[in-house]
């Protein structure tokens, strides 16, 4: 599956909020090593350079496309990008801060994952991360409806991830207790609200709806695109913004984890 850099950032301003909520409950003082998991394009990684401008801070993701445009547009003295599939990475002894942003609910055995990172971290050391809790909401449980049905049910069969995808914050905070972490576990719902025609389309265009893309052909993908635009519009209809213009309301569940290492 590619990922449109590009795509992904044209509601930076809704994604980018979660990554600040996440990161600003670590209060790491002078850390050595910095992990940006699962980076994307990078510019919130860079602002992990900025704030702890003495550590080595480094931007891991698998898309080759995201570590590119990272590389080309984020710079700073301590900051790196390199390229690096989470589902068998492994922190380094001096990791002292591992931070993931919306990255573990593509891995399913990210639970797993995470109990083998926290293991592995030093005493001291902080970990962070943020997953969407929003798999069954109408943006997600249509998109998966649609694949189910007997037009798309041959082409699409284990595509897309059902709601199970993230766990409850009640899961995360046992991982982290377990592996002897102060921990911090909380749940938020942003009232998005989003502006032009169709913007829920628009948004899942830079991730849900990826892997739909990556399986079909151009043609078989604008049929399904169109179908699904017309079932997320009368899940998310527009309403009139009193300046000639029209507005979304689109709700967006995530879940926090912030803890330190006994």
């Amino acid at each position: 599956m590619k990922w449109d850099p590009n795509k992904y950032v044209q509601f930076a301003d809704h994604r980018d909020r979660p990554f600040y909520d996440l990161t600003a409950r670590i209060t790491a003082a002078t850390p050595r090593l910095v992990v940006d998991l699962g980076c994307g394009p990078g510019p919130l990684t860079h602002s992990l350079a900025e704030r702890w401008p003495d550590a080595r801070v480094v931007g891991l993701d698998s898309s080759e496309e995201m570590i590119e445009q990272a590389r080309a547009k984020q710079h700073a003295d301590n900051l790196s990008f390199e390229s690096a599939d989470a589902s068998n990475w492994m922190p380094k002894p001096e990791t002292d801060v591992l931070v993931s942003n919306a990255m573990l609910q593509w891995i399913p055995e990210h639970r797993q994952l995470i109990a083998r990172w926290l293991e592995a971290l030093a005493p001291g050391a902080w970990f962070a991360a943020q997953v969407p809790g929003n798999f069954g909401s109408p943006s997600h449980t249509l998109m998966r409806q649609l694949a189910d049905t007997e037009r798309w049910a041959p082409q699409l069969a284990g595509v897309l991830r059902h709601d199970d995808a993230s766990g409850e914050p009640a899961d995360y905070l046992k991982i982290l207790l377990d592996a002897g972490f102060e921990s911090d576990v909380w749940e938020t719902t942003y009232g998005q609200i989003l502006s032009g025609p169709n913007p829920v389309l628009e948004w899942v265009r830079g991730t849900a709806l990826r892997p739909v893309l990556a399986r079909l052909n151009a043609e078989d993908a604008a049929e399904f695109e169109a179908r699904y635009a017309e079932l997320v519009s009368e899940a998310y209809p527009a309403i009139d913004d009193h300046r000639g213009g029209t507005l979304t309301l689109f709700p967006f569940r995530r879940i926090f984890m912030v803890g330190r290492k006994r």
